[in-house]
């Protein structure tokens, strides 16, 4: 199957061409249609609504490169098909495997400033960038935490991104370090979010699964902090108490701060909470003790 626009060779259940930014959703001349190919593909009708094109086959093809999201769930994996001198970006850290050929080169991205930026805001100074040389090549991405990876076709679009999210993107995708103010430090989220603009492949992990929420023109919604994944940029927002009795039962409900978003717009949650969760296995780890440089363990 090709792109009617284009012409690119595009895979056959594709929803988005990564060489011209066509969606397969708008109406297709006959002639370049493939009868037999279409019979066979299972597409779900695009809702105008929904800002993130998420391919529900967790597989898709963008510029020099093809990508399939493998044993979707709790233990996703990423994989990045390159063709010959073609490349694809990742945070550092995030790669599992790739073939012989790739050519991996690491580099602080945005110059010192930048490099300086990425760390306060819990990143890693270098980003990485993997290169098939000479022939195709293969390359996988995981997330550190159990959870999904989702693979989002941005189209001249921006969305914010907690860092802990972001996995890897096309290697033409604008990836900023924000300063999210005091609301985003308060919200226990750190002080800087990634601003990511631009047209191609986004990848994002989540910790537990990915919930997505479609808000209208001047609809409301809440969301704790720590269960952010990504939201447009246009979209306002606010941090507040999730008590509106006062801050100190609010922090007694286990909540705290929450998010509060007004539409139109749309966001990604994640269903579980990482630093929730580190908060459960705290009391099965040892406990430094004051003194002596040791370690307390209560057995009991």
């Amino acid at each position: 199957m090709e792109c009617p626009k284009c012409t690119t060779q595009l895979l056959p259940n594709a929803k988005f061409c990564g060489g011209c930014g066509y969606r397969m959703s708008e109406e297709i001349p006959q002639e370049n249609i493939n009868q037999q190919t279409v019979s066979n593909q299972q597409t779900t009708p695009s809702n105008p609504n929904e800002t993130f094109h998420l391919d529900a086959d967790g597989r898709g093809q963008g510029r020099g490169y093809t990508w399939e999201i493998k044993n979707q769930g709790a233990f996703a994996l990423a994989v990045v098909n390159l063709q010959a001198e073609q490349s694809i970006s990742a945070e550092s850290g995030a790669m599992v495997s790739m073939s012989a050929n790739i050519d991996l080169h690491s580099e602080m991205k945005g110059g010192i400033f930048g490099a300086l930026k990425r760390t306060v805001g819990g990143e890693s100074a270098f980003v990485s960038t993997f290169t098939a040389k000479g022939q195709p090549g293969e390359v996988t991405f995981a997330p550190g935490a159990p959870g999904d990876v989702v693979g989002i076709e941005m189209n001249n679009q921006k969305f914010m991104v907690q860092s802990s999210s972001y996995l890897a993107g096309d290697v033409s995708l604008q990836v900023d370090t924000k300063f999210g103010g005091a609301k985003s430090w308060l919200g226990g989220e750190g002080l800087f979010l990634l601003e990511v603009t631009g047209a191609g492949l986004l990848l994002v992990s989540s910790f537990g699964a990915i919930q997505r929420k479609t808000l209208q023109a001047g609809e409301q919604y809440i969301v704790d902090t720590g269960h952010l994944v990504a939201w447009e940029g246009s979209m306002q927002y606010t941090l507040e108490k999730a008590a509106k009795s006062g801050f100190f039962r609010s922090f007694l409900s286990g909540e705290g701060l929450v998010a509060k978003f007004t539409g139109p717009g749309e966001l990604l949650m994640q269903t579980r909470n990482l630093q929730a969760f580190a908060g459960l296995l705290k009391p099965f780890f040892p406990s430094q003790s004051s003194g002596g440089g040791g370690f307390n363990i209560d057995v009991g």
